[in-house]
This record gives C-alpha cells, structure tokens and sequence, in this order.
C-alpha cells in the first residue's frame, strides 16, 4: 500500500512539473507576437508609425514582391529590432484567384529550394543568418496534398514556423509545441479592435503565447482598419507591465528554453 502511495505521489509531481507555467520575463503575464504578412505597404505605411510610436517589436514575413523602393524601409527597420521573416519568394497557395502561383506545381523539394532561396535573398537585406518562416497561405502541404514540414525540419533552413489557427490559438502547452507549427490568430476582414484586444486577454489569463497573424493595414487585403490597429496598440502599450511583445523569434527562443527549463526568471 505504501508503495502505491508513493507511486501516486511521484506520478502526481510529474503531473504537477508538466503543467508548469513559463515565467515570462520580468514575471510578465503572457506575451504577444504581432506578425504581418507578405510585405504589404500599408504596413509599412500604417502599421510601423503605429508600432515605432509606442515602441512595440513586430515581426514581418516578407516576400518576394520586396522592391528597390521598399527593400531600403525594410531594411531600416531590422536595424530599429523588428525582424524580417521568409514567407517564400512567389507564395504559392491551393490554385485560387488571388494566389496566381499554385502550390499543386510544387514537390516539398522545390518549396525548400525557395525558402533556401529567399533566406539568401533576406540576408542581403538584412544580414542575418537565423531566419523564421511562415507558410503562405498557413498551408503546410503542396502538390497532392504531400507534407513539407518534416522536409523543412531535415534541412534547417529556418529555426520556427508559424500555421494558422483561430481566436482560441493561444499556445500554453509548450512541453509538446513543434517549433515549425506554432499556432496564430488568422484575422478575418475588418476583424474589430475589441475582438483583438479579447485575444491578449485570454493570453494574458491563461498565461501563454499568443501570436497575432496580420495582412493589410488600412488597406491591402485582410485589412484590418488602422483604428482597430491602433486600439490594439492602445492596450499593449497602456499594459507594458503585464505584457511582453515581442518578435516571433524571441519569444519562441524564450519560450523554448523555458520550456525545457521553468525554473528561468529574468
């Protein structure tokens, strides 16, 4: 009897140790992840002044479609800390209207050649070799439905990849997250400031990550309005205390040592 009751306990303390909380720095409540995607201008236009004026980090996923006339803005702002992630060079999608190259072209190979490829072409933008990536179109398949994230993994193009997700993505459990499929909030069209703000509420209650997955700002497509945007930026910026932003490369850096390891405070 006494040796169950020991055996109860010891299982009981494993259970206790797997569902720890990150302590985030700073004995912060959760962290949040603003990500762009696809190298719009009006984010550049609207979402950076937004951002640089309550100096908050973002991290944007950038394509091909950079040019001589935004690759300098691009640039300038990996040296103010935001950083710059691969989204592909063509950002080929299921065959659709507004996605002109069709990922049922592609083998996992060819994809891995052109992430490899734009990771080139982003060091030349900014220097870096550590990259982050984010699926187009938060599909992780290509031709006939054929996997790509264990050919991604194998080759080590890149360090974390982030795929959709819903309102509800809000990731707790990093014991078990896969660094190349770390959930996000995909918005909707005209998705409203105070649905964004519920989204750093429910990571701030239940103490976890939440990344934010944005396209157009102010315009584009996908757009979220640039009050909605500014609402958002509001809140983080009034609850900084209780708040870590942070790109996605450090907060995932952060969160996966922690996780191996909950006992790291700063």
């Amino acid at each position: 009897m006494k040796k169950l009751v020991l055996l109860f306990l010891f299982i009981s303390i494993l259970h206790a140790k797997a569902q720890q909380k990150i302590t985030w720095p700073h004995h912060k409540k959760a962290v949040i992840v603003l990500t762009y995607d696809d190298a719009l201008e009006s984010q550049l236009n609207n979402a950076v002044p937004q951002l640089e004026a309550a100096h908050l980090p973002a991290t944007f996923f950038l394509t091909g479609d950079i040019n001589s006339q935004t690759i300098p803005r691009w640039r300038a702002l990996s040296k103010k800390g935001f950083e710059l992630g691969n989204h592909t060079i063509y950002h080929p999608c299921l065959s659709t209207d507004d996605n002109p190259t069709h990922s049922d072209d592609y083998t996992p190979y060819g994809i891995i050649k052109e992430i490899d490829v734009m990771n080139h072409f982003l060091f030349a933008v900014d220097g870096k070799n550590t990259r982050t990536y984010a699926y187009p179109c938060t599909e992780t398949t290509v031709g006939s439905g054929k996997d790509y994230v264990d050919t991604l993994r194998k080759y080590s193009l890149v360090k974390y990849a982030r795929v959709g997700g819903d309102v509800d993505a809000v990731v707790t459990d990093f014991k078990n997250l896969d660094p190349l499929q770390v959930p996000s909030y995909g918005l909707d069209d005209n998705t409203p400031g105070d649905k964004l703000i519920a989204f750093v509420k429910l990571a701030e209650k239940t103490g976890g990550m939440g990344v934010i997955m944005f396209h157009g700002i102010g315009g584009d497509y996908i757009t979220t309005s640039v009050k909605a945007h500014q609402e958002l930026i509001n809140y983080l910026k009034k609850h900084r205390k209780e708040i870590w932003v942070a790109t996605f490369q450090q907060a995932m850096d952060y969160a996966t040592a922690a996780g191996k390891n909950p006992q790291i405070k700063h």
